[in-house]
C-alpha cells in the first residue's frame, strides 16, 4: 500500500509538471476563471435596469404624477409623456419597454372606490425586463395608492401591512449569483477537459507505451493525473474566489471557505474520474470535445445555475439529482451564499463521493481496457 501512494506521488509530480509547461492550458484556466466570470458577471443582469417608459396621463392629477414620479433610476429611465397616437410606431421600433395609459378620472375614482385600471403595455422581446419590470411596475403603482389614499382619509386603508426581508442578497444583485455559479461552472469544464486532455495527450504522443515499461498500476495512473489536474484546479479556482469575486467584483463570501474547499475537492475527484472516463472512449482529442461538451452543457443547464430546480418538469428535477454537478451546485450556493455548516450539506458531499467512486471504477474499467489494447 506504501508503495501504491509513493507511485501516485511520483506520476502527480509528473503530471504537475507536464501541465504547467502547457502554456496554452494555463493561459486557458487563467481566462475562464478570471476574464470570463467578470464578464459574464458585470454583462448579463437579470433584474430590470434603465428600462425606458411612456406614459399616457389622460387624467393629470396628483396620483397620476406621484406615480410617475415615483418610477425612478436605475430600475426605470424618465418616463417620456407621450401622444396615443404615436405610440404604436414608437412600440414598434423599440423605443419604449413599457407604456403606463393611466386613464381619465383616475384619481377621482380611486377616491371614490370604483377600482379604475391602468394598462400597461409591456414590450415581451426583452423577456427579463418585461416579466420583472411589470411586477415592479405593479408594485410602485400599488404602493403609491395606498399612500395616497391614506393621506385622503384617516382610515388605514388596509388592516396588514407586508414588510419583506431579503435574504443573502439585500439588494437583489444577479451580478452575485452569477459570477459565484460561473466558478462553479468553469471548474466542471477545466476538470473534464484537463484530465481527458491528459489521458489522450499520452496516447497521441506514444507516452503511454513508456507507462507499460514501468512497475505501476493502471489505478496509480488515473489517480495521479486526477491529483495532479485537481490540485491545480483548486488552487486556481481559490484564487478565483478570493481574487476575481471579493477583490474585483466586491461579492461577499458569506460562507466557510474552508468547508467549500472540502466539498470541492471531492467534487473535482467525480468529474475528473468522468473525464477520464470519456477520454477512454474518445480515441482523439476533437472526438473527445464532441463527446464532452454536448453533455457539460446539460449538465449544466439542469443543474440549478442557470435556473432554479424547482422550475424543471418533475422527472428531470429526479434525474439530474444523479449529475455530480447538482449536487455540487447546490452544496455551493449552500455553503458560500446562506452560511450552512457540515450537518446541513453532508447528504450532498455522500451524494458526490458516490458518484465520484461509480465514475473512477468504469474509468479504470476502460482504462485497463485501453492499456491492454496498446501493449
Amino acid at each position: 500500500m506504501l508503495q501504491w501512494f509513493k507511485n501516485v506521488w511520483v506520476l502527480s509530480v509528473k503530471e504537475l509538471k507536464s501541465l504547467l509547461s502547457d502554456v496554452v492550458l494555463i493561459a486557458l484556466m487563467v481566462v475562464v476563471l478570471s476574464v470570463a466570470i467578470y464578464t459574464v458577471a458585470t454583462s448579463i443582469s437579470t433584474e430590470v435596469r434603465h428600462a425606458s417608459v411612456a406614459v399616457m396621463d389622460a387624467d393629470h392629477s396628483v396620483l397620476s404624477y406621484r406615480i410617475r414620479d415615483a418610477l425612478l433610476e436605475p430600475y426605470f429611465k424618465p418616463p417620456v409623456e407621450v401622444r396615443r397616437e404615436d405610440i404604436d410606431a414608437a412600440m414598434d421600433k423599440g423605443d419604449y419597454v413599457f407604456v403606463l395609459d393611466i386613464p381619465a378620472n383616475f384619481e377621482r375614482d380611486v377616491v371614490a372606490g370604483r377600482s379604475p385600471t391602468i394598462q400597461v403595455l409591456a414590450d415581451a422581446t426583452s423577456v427579463t425586463q418585461a416579466g420583472i419590470g411589470f411586477n415592479y411596475l405593479s408594485q410602485i403603482i400599488d404602493a403609491q395608492t395606498r399612500s395616497f389614499l391614506r393621506q385622503q382619509s384617516a382610515a388605514t386603508f388596509s388592516p396588514v401591512t407586508p414588510v419583506m426581508n431579503v435574504q443573502f442578497n439585500p439588494n437583489g444583485e444577479s451580478a452575485w449569483f452569477i459570477a459565484t455559479m460561473n466558478v462553479v461552472s468553469n471548474l466542471t469544464l477545466l476538470a473534464i477537459i484537463l484530465v481527458g486532455a491528459a489521458v489522450i495527450r499520452e496516447r497521441e504522443h506514444g507516452t503511454i507505451e513508456q507507462l507499460l515499461v514501468m512497475p505501476v498500476r493502471p489505478s496509480e495512473i488515473v489517480m495521479a493525473k486526477i491529483f495532479a489536474n485537481g490540485a491545480v484546479i483548486s488552487v486556481a479556482s481559490l484564487l478565483s474566489l478570493w481574487l476575481v469575486i471579493e477583490g474585483w467584483l466586491h461579492i461577499p463570501i458569506n460562507g466557510s471557505v474552508s468547508l467549500f474547499s472540502l466539498g470541492m475537492f471531492i467534487y473535482l475527484f467525480s468529474v475528473a474520474s468522468l473525464g477520464i472516463w470519456f477520454a477512454t472512449l474518445a480515441p482523439t482529442m476533437p472526438q473527445f470535445g464532441l463527446l464532452c461538451l454536448p453533455i457539460y452543457v446539460v449538465m449544466r443547464l439542469l443543474s440549478g445555475s442557470e435556473s432554479p430546480l424547482e422550475s424543471m418538469p418533475a422527472f428531470f428535477q429526479y434525474i439530474t439529482w444523479l449529475s455530480p454537478e447538482t449536487q455540487f451546485t447546490q452544496f455551493s450556493q449552500d455553503v458560500l451564499f446562506r452560511n450552512a455548516g457540515l450537518m446541513t450539506v453532508w447528504p450532498k458531499i455522500m451524494m458526490m463521493s458516490i458518484m465520484g467512486v461509480l465514475f473512477l471504477a468504469l474509468a479504470l474499467s476502460r482504462f485497463r481496457g485501453m492499456l491492454a489494447q496498446h501493449s
